[in-house]
């Protein structure tokens, strides 16, 4: 089986499905059960500490690993701070680092990220940062101790798809110790499968579903999308060419005038 490991935990989906913009909380569970993701990530502010009947955690199925996000942070200290709120609150250790400070194209502060990134992962958090694609900061991320690299293919929310995809491509060639989670601006299914055959390991989407008009069925297309598009890459695309080559040969005709 083509198992994804990430700080030695295998999934068999390579779908990350966000939980955020869905029109209601039995809404997102539905998209869930039926994407097949295995991981999803919750904002910390979405989090009812208070444990009440409406708690977005009583409506994510229990096999399922939450990734907490460090969404609202606007540095590295901030970031922190959520974080060990989320594991005290029972979260877990697993957290996506996004520290943000440009409210305008909400692009994530890479050197912040970093710094954070440092931190947590000395103390046993399961780092999983949200970037910028940039080779330097990748590679500053698996030093410093990150489970995975989860570079942007567009604005976050924008679905413009992988506008990033030059970057990625270096990323993936470099980057070969932990895993490559392609995370924002995927809109559709077409975009999630074309960033598996560059050999990405995972995608993460969030508003492409939420917002589409059927959550659920999108959420399935999507879980889709990436199986196919991982397959067509272990099985090997064949090379592009500048000119046509004919799939059967122009000698040998049944008929041949004279």
């Amino acid at each position: 089986m083509d198992e994804l490991i990430i700080a030695g935990q295998k999934l068999t989906s390579r779908f990350f499905l966000g939980t955020g913009k869905f029109a209601g909380k039995e809404l997102m569970r539905a998209a869930i059960e039926q994407s097949g993701a295995e991981v999803v990530t919750v904002a910390l502010r979405r989090v009812d500490l208070q444990q009440t009947a409406e708690n977005i955690l009583n409506f994510v199925p229990p096999n399922v690993r939450l990734l907490v996000n460090t969404s609202g942070a606007r540095s590295a200290d901030e970031a922190v701070r959520i974080a060990r709120l989320g594991r005290a609150a029972g979260a877990g250790a697993w957290i996506k680092i996004e520290v943000i400070s440009d409210s305008r194209h909400l692009l994530p502060d890479n050197q912040e990220t970093v710094k954070a990134a440092e931190i947590l992962a000395a103390e046993g958090f399961t780092v999983l940062p949200y970037i910028s694609p940039d080779l330097y900061a990748a590679r500053a991320l698996v030093k410093a101790g990150a489970a995975a690299v989860m570079p942007l293919g567009a604005l976050i929310g924008s679905n413009q798809g992988l506008q990033t995809r030059h970057l990625l491509e270096v990323l993936r060639q470099e980057i070969a110790e932990v895993p490559l989670i392609v995370d924002a601006g995927i809109g559709a299914p077409s975009q999630a499968a074309a960033a598996m055959e560059m050999g990405c390991d995972a995608v993460l989407v969030n508003t492409a579903v939420a917002a589409a008009d059927d959550p659920v069925a999108m959420a399935r297309a999507f879980s889709l999308a990436v199986r196919a598009g991982r397959a067509a890459y272990l099985a090997g695309q064949a090379p592009a060419s500048a000119g046509a080559s004919a799939s059967s040969p122009l000698t040998g005709f049944l008929y041949n005038d004279k």
